[in-house]
């Protein structure tokens, strides 16, 4: 009777051999993939990827990730081709088309279409022999020996090994055009990856009520002034209606416990002078790292040293940046 191996080892058998193919195609890089990379860089027009089955999908994630990272890109499938889709291909784009073997039937039809123009394709294959090898202007070597299916038939190690190699060029490339974080976020405005390179603290505080008292409040007027607009604190003013000091609903109840005439103190006399502040130009994400550097719950937002607001880290929590 057939021992079965356990799901544990089968999936440290498949990583390791998806691993280990990607090695291998390290080893593969020559001046192919460098001329590939000038040649979608000196373009004037989009970088179309194509391909048919798990390559298809495998083009899809590409295209998106180009998108993301500052090279424009469309997908294009191999078999629609041919009946009209070939029409979105326009004189200055470079034609990225993914196959393992590089000899099915949607690629040897559309090769000779493409060739027709002056359009420069790049081979994403493993087999450097076949006929989209030998039909393109530049190889991507994404050899693949064998699947990691005990039947070596499910695209598993060459699917693996074209999205590396994607992911290998869409780096490069967006490295060669100087992509900086403030790039990505303009491509990525939405969700929590987009707020983090973007969101500032002027987006957030004026959402929120500004509690604040003079620093003659009684202690009765300073508690209904926190309980009222419920950030949990509130700034204290001097007579010129500058910043003076912050009072928590934590300083308070540490007062209660340390002042036997406690309901006779004053704003002035429980603040914490200086408190820590923000500006409005602030990043969400520098205020969010202040809140933890200084273990509290809300910054005052400032301008000029007069108090425009308040943050609080539910309003982060809200916006998804933890």
């Amino acid at each position: 009777m057939k021992v079965l191996k356990n799901s544990k080892t089968i999936a440290q058998e498949v990583l390791l051999a998806e691993a280990n193919a990607i090695r291998n195609v390290i080893e593969l890089l020559d001046e192919q993939f460098e001329a590939a990379t000038e040649a979608i860089l000196k373009s004037t027009g989009r970088l179309v990827v194509t391909g048919v089955g798990k390559s298809a999908l495998i083009g899809q994630k590409i295209v998106a990730t180009m998108n993301s990272t500052g090279t424009p890109s469309l997908f294009m499938h191999a078999a629609d081709a041919i009946h009209g889709d070939l029409g979105m291909i326009q004189a200055d784009d470079v034609v990225l088309i993914i196959s393992k073997s590089g000899n099915t039937a949607e690629i040897k039809v559309l090769i000779p279409l493409l060739r027709r123009t002056t359009i420069q394709l790049i081979a994403l294959v493993s087999d450097k022999t076949s006929y989209l090898a030998q039909h393109s202007d530049y190889i991507l070597h994404a050899f693949a020996e064998r699947e990691a299916d005990p039947m070596n038939l499910a695209p598993t190690t060459s699917t693996t090994v074209a999205l590396a190699l994607g992911d290998a060029l869409a780096v490069s490339l967006l490295e060669a055009r100087g992509f900086t974080r403030h790039d990505f976020a303009r491509y990525h405005p939405g969700g929590a990856l987009g707020k983090k390179l973007y969101l500032k603290v002027g987006d957030i505080f004026p959402h929120n009520q500004c509690p604040q008292v003079p620093l003659t409040a009684s202690l009765k007027d300073v508690i209904f002034e926190i309980s009222a607009k419920r950030l949990g604190a509130t700034a204290v003013v001097d007579q010129m209606g500058m910043l003076a000091g912050i009072v928590t609903d934590g300083d308070i109840r540490r007062m209660a416990y340390q002042q036997d005439a406690f309901w006779e103190l004053h704003a002035q006399d429980v603040m914490t002078p200086a408190p820590v502040c923000v500006t409005a130009d602030e990043y969400a994400m520098g205020a969010l790292q202040l809140m933890r550097d200084r273990d509290i719950s809300q910054l005052i937002v400032t301008e000029n040293g007069r108090v425009k607001g308040f943050v609080h880290l539910h309003d982060l929590l809200k916006e998804g940046l933890l």
